[in-house]
């Protein structure tokens, strides 16, 4: 296996663990959905989702320097917008971030662009 893809494949398996962190760490045990940082965080009105912007923000960083096309990083920015802004209602957006999962969504598009890429 060549160096560089490696080194994507390592890139992409620390962002999608961060990903998983924010948005599906944990389970609910009696109703079985996963939610994350992000949701939990959110709960505290402004200072939690703007505590969770910030590793989102790397996410689209790294994507950034992974080479992905300016379309998908605007994709993956949007995504982390409406997280944001949705998020940021109190306590309905801790229930909109347990559902929407922006993070694993940018992770998502990361993988199917460095796929095609390899084909």
């Amino acid at each position: 296996m060549p160096a560089a893809t490696y080194d994507r494949q390592h890139e992409l398996a620390r962002l999608d663990r961060l990903a998983r962190m924010l948005d599906a760490k944990f389970r609910m045990p009696l109703f079985g959905f996963k939610f994350g940082w992000d949701g939990i965080l959110g709960l505290i009105p402004g200072l939690g989702d703007m505590a969770t912007t910030v590793p989102a923000a790397l996410i689209i960083y790294r994507a950034h320097q992974l080479g992905l096309p300016r379309h998908v990083i605007a994709r993956m920015a949007g995504n982390t917008a409406v997280d944001t802004v949705f998020g940021s209602i109190p306590l309905l957006g801790s229930v909109f971030d347990v559902y929407y999962k922006s993070n694993l969504r940018n992770i998502a598009l990361i993988r199917r662009h460095l796929e095609r890429q390899t084909q």
